[in-house]
């Protein structure tokens, strides 16, 4: 399905375009401000993935949940968190989205519907559909999402999460980034097929593979996936076959790939630049106007990144702050 049957206009297609770059531009600040010492913890990056977040989240309402994981960067930011809160909780800081408690894998928005991120490989699913739970019996009309790796589709609570959502139609989407590396681990040595979506065919939901590094595809998907959700008929299985074009985490050796691999993926895959190359075709996008929102991209980041340099850092003494009931 192309954006033309989706009925995407041309600004929409550039604002989805200018959301991979916002998403790709912000990692790449906390990357380099990681490397002074400057954003503080584990920096587990999404670039590479920003086709995913951006599609999933634009068939979504600000009132709908999403469940997120390590990379949850691009989920939040898809989802229209505050990215100088963001930025500022990276660095430790108190006026970070959660205090600067959260860090980089922790971080939450419940005002854009993201409860909690979370460290813990193919927890988000079990998250997802307690959220879609939630909707079923308390907020009818919403929808939850579950976002997690090949790495999480090999969990027992891929198969736990789906049944239960299958048992009680919960209205819970569940999409999984394939980026082919679950660390070190690649897909096709440790899952059968080297995919997953055929798996949701076991609880009778409906399974669909799609170009993670397209975001009208994954839109598509997403849009139907949703609207059946509302329908009240149960949940879904996307899979995005997308790729990392970072580590693990920053600081791996990657000597499980080569180099050549990442730059095949960047030279002719690379989901930003697939976007791009639509909108020169179909719409004469120009270099002036491409800079002109990069710029813009940057100016908004810079901004992020001086808001967190000058909050003051997290209190020790504060640490403990919301973790226990009064």
């Amino acid at each position: 399905m192309d954006y033309k049957q989706l009925g995407l206009t041309k600004q929409e297609l550039v604002e989805m375009y200018r959301m991979m770059r916002l998403i790709r531009v912000f990692e790449e600040n906390a990357i380099a401000y990681f490397k002074q010492g400057i954003v503080i913890g584990n920096m587990h990056m999404y670039i590479g993935e920003e086709a995913v977040a951006t599609g999933v989240c634009k068939a979504l309402t600000k009132e709908d949940y999403i469940a997120s994981n390590h990379r949850c960067d691009g989920h939040l930011i898809a989802k229209g968190a505050d990215i100088n809160a963001m930025m500022a909780e990276l660095m430790g800081k108190e006026n970070g989205i959660c205090g600067g408690r959260a860090g980089k894998m922790h971080q939450s928005a419940p005002e854009v519907g993201l409860l909690s991120a979370n460290g813990i490989v193919g927890a988000s699913q079990t998250l997802g559909t307690g959220h879609a739970l939630y909707c079923s019996l308390f907020a009818p009309g919403r929808v939850s999402v579950a976002f997690f790796g090949d790495g999480g589709s090999n969990q027992g609570a891929f198969h736990e999460s789906m049944n239960m959502a299958a048992v009680w139609k919960l209205p819970v989407i569940f999409v999984c980034e394939n980026n082919h590396y679950a660390i070190s681990t690649n897909v096709n040595t440790a899952t059968a097929m080297g995919s997953f979506y055929q798996r949701a065919a076991a609880y009778g939901v409906p399974g669909v593979r799609v170009n993670g590094n397209n975001a009208i595809e994954v839109y598509a998907a997403a849009k139907q996936a949703v609207e059946r959700a509302r329908r009240g008929e149960g949940p879904s299985f996307i899979e995005c076959d997308t790729y990392r074009l970072r580590g693990h985490h920053e600081g791996d050796e990657q000597t499980y790939r080569t180099r050549e691999e990442i730059d095949e993926v960047i030279k002719n895959n690379d989901c930003i630049n697939n976007m791009k190359k639509l909108l020169v075709a179909e719409f004469g996008w120009s270099e002036e106007e491409d800079a002109a929102m990069i710029k813009s991209i940057e100016d908004q980041v810079a901004a992020a990144v001086q808001f967190g340099i000058e909050g003051e850092p997290m209190k020790v003494e504060d640490m403990e702050s919301n973790l226990y009931a009064e």
